[in-house]
């Protein structure tokens, strides 16, 4: 039987965490979102020998960097904190292309080529609005880009269906690695938008919520065993 309170915790701190930021209530994320990494860190225990000695290590390690990132980021607005948090979730996201390369995942240009465009717009728009946030965020951009076009790999979903490069999501865990990298580049494209050209309290707290949505998403499709 399988044990299924990961699954349980995580799903509960991600409606938990939404939520908070939905409505400003700090005391909701402060109590779940925490909670998020470990959780999917536990499924990922629970089915190491599903994904291997090596690949276990490295997603439990890059869960450890997210927590650590996801706290930092419990304050948004603070520049220092998201400095921080930058570099937390780099080292994350470093771990993800570690995995995805022992996987035999190769960049394809259908993934490489919008995420590179997009990085250097984002890179030029902070060096001119935000340039004290100009290194640190865009030293992320790059390894964020690197894990989600690795993850992109239709190399690693044989047999799902591929549509101009990338792959639709099926019953096969493998296929659902491209949406979980997708999920990921919007969410922090989000985070940077929500920053800079958001000013009503109302939309900053939507495009909050859906941050952390579409983050826990990523979250839990990428760290999927892969048989």
């Amino acid at each position: 039987m399988i044990v299924r309170w990961p699954e349980r915790v995580f799903a509960a701190a991600t409606a938990l965490t939404v939520a908070g930021a939905a409505t400003e209530r700090l005391g909701w994320q402060r109590v779940a979102k925490p909670l998020l990494a470990p959780a999917l860190a536990a499924r990922v225990w629970r089915d190491r020998e599903r994904h291997g000695p090596t690949e276990a290590g490295l997603l439990i390690g890059s869960l450890a960097a997210a927590t650590v990132g996801d706290v930092l980021l419990l304050e948004p607005d603070d520049d220092r904190r998201l400095a921080r948090g930058a570099a937390a979730f780099a080292v994350m996201q470093a771990g993800y292309a570690a995995v995805f390369r022992r996987r035999g995942a190769r960049p394809t240009a259908p993934a490489a080529v919008p995420r590179g465009v997009a990085w250097a717009g984002v890179a030029a728009l902070l060096r001119v609005q935000a340039p004290g946030l100009a290194r640190p965020l865009s030293g992320y951009g790059l390894t964020l880009g690197t894990a989600t076009t690795l993850a992109s790999d239709p190399a690693l979903a044989p047999g799902s269906r591929v549509v101009r490069g990338l792959v639709v999501p099926d019953t096969d865990p493998r296929s659902r690695y491209a949406f979980g990298a997708l999920l990921f580049t919007l969410s922090d494209g989000m985070i940077v938008a929500r920053r800079q050209f958001l000013r009503s309290p109302g939309t900053r707290r939507a495009a909050e919520a859906a941050i952390l949505a579409s983050y826990a998403g990523a979250q839990y499709l990428l760290t999927q065993p892969q048989r």
